[in-house]
Formats: structure tokens, sequence, C-alpha cells
């Protein structure tokens, strides 16, 4: 009887120590921004107006210009220019990096977006952008010899969250860092090779491999200068593909140099996705072949006769949805393929990546060549898939049309 109450206890406190690891602390962070807007940083405005309000006005007015010649020059058009009214619809935000306030004056560090699919038509260049496959992020931070993924609530987690990932080649997947992160994506995790644990892991998350942002801080002295190497790390074997070295004079400042490094590691791994340094692990998506069991036919009996019913397979689709009416064109375009029953979707991440639960007369193998037989790009294997929409890109021979007619 003591033995059986003493192991009740003990499975009480496991099983309290597990919710406290998953609910304890305040350890969520969303991403910021995961749209494919065009960006432009780094605008300095100094303006006036009659009060502080028209001020800023200008002081926007002036970034959003400037935004757009930086814009039109970095992607061939020219550099021109167009009235304000025009670029008020072109403007999808504002970001404001650092601003000083005054009764009449406006200093200000801004950034602008612009609508992806506006700006291109205007400046005669393609919207679409190829993407690698998903891959999730697991930033990792080393400090005082300890090291932190989502265990808890970091500054290098933060950048991450910060850093818009609209413009890069590589399609990121942010993961919040609550709920059950800190046990599914840990620094014990990124030490295990393990395929088939990692392959259940990425499901979850609607990934096909796994990188690893690493930074190793070194604090000279409290609040002094704080030296930073940035590794690039990628997939299960955790392998580095390349390091850098940041350093910032004081402790204030690390929140900037992360932003840095965050920016320059994104470089590196898309530099390594051109040199076909990032490819996905044969081993994330090539489940262990079983063999097939062969049925011996009766005979008199027609093996391939089915009595009328079909073969049915319910589907997981992750999908793109940047706002509702990317929802409704998804769901719209999966009731559209043959065999398709039902499409209805079951977790909604506006500005993410939502799920639909498609039931499909027919083995997923089917569904997949469906799909890719209408122009979409498929992912993954077996009864999950991610899906996005194939680029259109115009005949090698064609040049976009950059003149507007009048």
């Amino acid at each position: 009887m003591r033995r059986a109450v003493i192991a009740l206890l003990c499975t009480a406190f496991a099983g309290a120590a597990v919710m406290a690891q998953i609910e304890g602390g305040d350890r969520g962070v969303a991403a910021v921004d995961s749209s494919r807007d065009f960006e432009v940083s780094g605008i300095r405005v100094d303006t006036s107006g009659k009060d502080a309000d028209a001020a800023r006005l200008a002081g926007w007015r002036e970034a959003q210009r400037r935004g757009w010649t930086q814009l039109s020059q970095r992607l061939g058009a020219g550099g021109g220019t167009l009235p304000d009214g025009v670029l008020d619809q072109l403007v999808s935000a504002i970001v404001v990096d650092e601003e000083q306030i005054g009764p009449t004056r406006y200093i200000a560090r801004l950034g602008v977006l612009f609508d992806r699919q506006r700006a291109a038509s205007l400046l005669g260049v393609s919207a679409d952008v190829r993407r690698s496959p998903p891959m999730v992020v697991v930033p990792v931070v080393w400090s005082t010899g300890v090291g932190t993924a989502f265990e808890q609530r970091t500054a290098w987690q933060e950048a991450w969250a910060r850093y818009r990932t609209g413009q890069s080649e590589v399609d990121y997947i942010r993961p919040a860092g609550n709920g059950p992160d800190p046990l599914l994506l840990n620094v014990g995790q990124t030490q295990r090779p393990d395929r088939a644990w990692w392959r259940m892991i990425l499901d979850q998350y609607g990934g096909l491999d796994v990188v690893m942002p690493t930074v190793r801080l070194y604090r000279q002295w409290p609040g002094g200068p704080v030296i930073g190497v940035f590794q690039a790390r990628h997939g299960p074997d955790n392998r580095l593909l390349s390091q850098f070295t940041l350093r910032v004079g004081a402790a204030r400042g690390l929140p900037q140099m992360l932003d840095a490094g965050v920016a320059r590691l994104d470089r590196l791994y898309q530099d390594a996705l051109r040199g076909g340094y990032l490819g996905v692990d044969p081993g994330l998506t090539a489940p262990e072949a079983v063999p097939t069991p062969v049925a011996t036919p009766t005979p008199g009996v027609d093996p391939f006769a089915t009595d009328g019913v079909a073969a049915s397979s319910t589907i997981t689709v992750q999908f793109d949805s940047p706002d509702a009416a990317a929802v409704f064109a998804t769901e719209s375009a999966m009731r559209g393929v043959p065999g398709v029953a039902r499409a209805a979707t079951t977790s909604l991440a506006l500005g993410g990546i939502s799920l639909m639960q498609v039931g499909f007369a027919g083995s997923p193998e089917a569904f997949r060549a469906a799909l890719e037989a209408r122009g979409w790009q498929v992912f993954g294997t077996g009864t999950t898939i991610r899906v996005r929409r194939a680029p259109q890109l115009p005949p090698p021979s064609v040049q976009p049309d950059a003149q507007t007619t009048g």
C-alpha cells in the first residue's frame, strides 16, 4: 500500500513538472510579420510642419517617395517617382525604427512596406518568388555556458520574431515558443540526429527540414562590451554552414547586434540554398520502406472488384493564409479537385500557415498527383502535405513590359 501511494505521488509530481514546463513563464513570442511585401528600410527623414501631426505626416510622405525611388532602382525599373495619392494605395505599412517628435519638427528613421502585387504590376516585374521547402527555425543562444532554445523567452528568439522574412528565399516557419514548443524544440533535441523523431516533430509544424541559427554571447563585464559568434546550422545533424562574429560596445546595444546577426544569417542561408547546401535531408521526407503484402487471388474472383466502394483518404493540407480571401480561395480550389468530397479549414492562422482536412476518394499519392496537375507545388508525403501555388513566370524569351498606357 505504501509503495502504491509513493508511486502515485511521484506520478503526480512528474505530471505537475511537465505542466509547469509547458505553461510556466512568459515565453511565447509570435512572429511580427511574415508577409511578402517589398520592404525598404533605413530611410532617415527630417521634416517640419505647423504642428507635430503635420510634421509627422510630411515625414511619412517623404519616406514613401524616397522608398519607392529606392525600390524602383533596386528592381531595375529606373528609380522614378509617383504621386502621393498613388503611393498611399501602394504602401501597406510604415515601420518606425526611431523617431523624435517636436512641436513643429519630426526626425525619424523609417521603413516602408509596399504591397507586392500592386508594386510589381507598376514596376513591370514578377511578384512571385521561388522559395525553399518550409524550414522550422530553432534559434539557440549560448550564454555563460548554458544553451537555450524555447525553454524560456530569449532576446535571440525575439530578434527572429522581429525579422521580416517575406523577402527571403528561405521559407521560414517560426514557432512562437509556447504550448508544447519547449518540450519538442529544445537544446537537447538539436543534438539528436534521429530522423524518425525529427520527422514526427516537423510534421507538427508543417516543415520539411530544420535550421538552427545559433549565437554564442561573450560578455566582457556587466553592462560592457558583448561579443557574439553567429553560426548558420542546418538539419538533424546540426551541420555548420558558416559563421561570423559581431561586437557591440555596451550591453544596451545587444538587440541591435542580434537584429544585424539575424539579417546576415538569413543571407548565409539564402547563399547556401542557391549553392545547393540547404536541400532537404532525404531521411526527413522518405520514411523507411515497408514491404507491401501481395494478396493471392482466389480462383474465380476478380481481384480488382471493389463492389462499388472506392478507397478514401483523409488528408491534412497545410497552406499559406495571409488573409481570409486566401483561405476561401484555397478551400474553393481544393473542392474543385476531382475526387474531393469535402474540404474544410480546421486550424486558422491568418498571416501564417493554416490546416485543412480534405476527404479524397483515392490514395494520398493520387491526390498529390491531382494537385500537381492543377499547378500546385506539393511538399511532403503520406496524409500530411504542404501546398503552395507554383509561380507563374513569363517565358524566357518574353521581357516584362514596363510601359504604361495612357
